[in-house]
């Protein structure tokens, strides 16, 4: 198994007490202490990485139990939470948090997104507002965008959106959350230029491809777009697009998506096929 440098050297430090004639015991005591923490610290980030997210939190909680003044593994705690779609318990992990006196603005941050998961929006909007506006990071600005989106405040959504696509390599999520904006106010021109955006960035994103066809269905526009899809996918954008049909009164339109999306599918479709015959039938 390899082994990290830190540990190794820790281990060599231990060694060297070892050979020496008379080792006092705090010394060596304290190289234990050093190995132990290593090892510790390679567990906890296997655990907020590669694990599975409900292990994490036992662990975590164990951790916790058993060294509550340790804000790195309350942070564990609480980022396993999230992971593990625990929410609602990761909000007074992060809280306690926001106290402690090494906390940071980045953990406020991560208190908000844990009151926004938890559907909690007015305590995330306060929170956010207690961290300086100096303190500019592409998860702060993204949160301030999804809160101002709730609250309707339009103007201040797209600034905010804006810089958090400035403050990131990786803008396609956010673009997709700004596209996805626009569709709900109704600007579904702005809402198809933004998510087609999202997919030059990352053309893997199913859900800026299905969202692209929202907008286009909406202004009953029933043909796919040009973006790379799956044989699969295909079929499940034709079924959203035949949907949308459906909700613009263009009954027959669906109909004939539909019969596209099951006869695409490289698999039986039967959301499809159930939409169909409902359809059909009445």
């Amino acid at each position: 198994m390899r082994q990290s440098p830190v540990l190794v050297t820790a281990l060599l430090a231990l060694g060297a007490l070892a050979a020496c004639d008379k080792p006092r015991g705090n010394e060596v005591e304290r190289a234990f202490q050093e190995v132990n923490v290593v090892d510790e610290s390679n567990l906890s980030d296997i655990m907020l990485t590669v694990g599975d997210p409900n292990e994490a939190v036992a662990y975590f909680k164990r951790s916790t139990t058993e060294n509550p003044d340790r804000i790195d593994l309350q942070r564990g705690l609480g980022q396993s939470l999230i992971r593990a779609n625990r929410a609602t318990e990761a909000v007074p992990v992060w809280a306690a948090i926001t106290q402690m006196p090494a906390t940071t603005h980045e953990d406020k941050v991560d208190y908000a997104d844990a009151l926004i998961r938890a559907g909690d929006w007015m305590r995330a909007d306060k929170a956010l507002d207690e961290i300086p506006p100096t303190y500019e990071t592409y998860k702060r600005y993204r949160l301030e965008a999804m809160i101002a989106d709730s609250n309707k405040e339009w103007d201040k959504a797209d600034s905010f959106y804006e810089i958090a696509t400035g403050l990131t390599t990786k803008p396609a999520g956010v673009m997709n959350n700004w596209g996805y904006s626009k569709l709900t106010r109704g600007d579904y021109t702005a809402a198809e230029r933004l998510f087609a955006d999202a997919l030059r960035q990352d053309p893997s994103l199913f859900t800026a491809k299905n969202n692209i066809v929202l907008a286009r269905g909406a202004q009953r526009n029933y043909t796919l777009p040009v973006i790379p899809m799956q044989q699969d996918e295909r079929a499940q954008l034709l079924h959203t697009l035949a949907l949308s049909a459906v909700k613009q009164g263009d009954v027959e339109t669906g109909k004939s998506l539909l019969r596209e999306a099951i006869d695409t599918h490289p698999q039986h479709f039967e959301a499809a096929v159930r939409s169909l015959r409902a359809l059909e039938s009445s």
